[in-house]
């Protein structure tokens, strides 16, 4: 992943993309350059426009899954407490099966 970043940074500062800035990007971050990796990167982003890729990434909708639209937040709210209430009352017949198993075993050591 490294090795992208440095390609967008360069790409960013309109540099050339070229094995040498790749790896001196690379050096400089502390990171430890794979020279066939890196070949074949430079090799790849050749081929490629980077301006469309990242035009084509950022039209992509970025919309939550977990949480539909048209949810507000007194909405989510009234959703959970429901889920408070089912906690108490699995709680609460925990502990009636501990008492359970106290008994049991009060009668084990009678």
């Amino acid at each position: 992943m490294e090795y992208v970043y440095a390609v967008l940074l360069l790409h960013t500062a309109k540099k050339d993309i070229s094995e040498d800035n790749v790896r001196k990007v690379l050096e400089a971050a502390g990171v430890a350059v794979d020279d066939i990796r890196l070949k074949a990167l430079v090799a790849a982003v050749k081929e490629i426009n980077i301006d469309e890729v990242l035009k084509s990434s950022f039209a992509m909708p970025v919309t939550p899954v977990s949480v539909p639209a048209t949810t507000t937040p007194a909405a989510a709210e009234q959703k959970a407490a429901p889920k408070a209430e089912e906690k108490k009352e699995e709680e609460k017949k925990e502990g009636v099966s501990e008492e359970q198993l106290a008994e049991g075993l009060a009668a084990l050591f009678g």
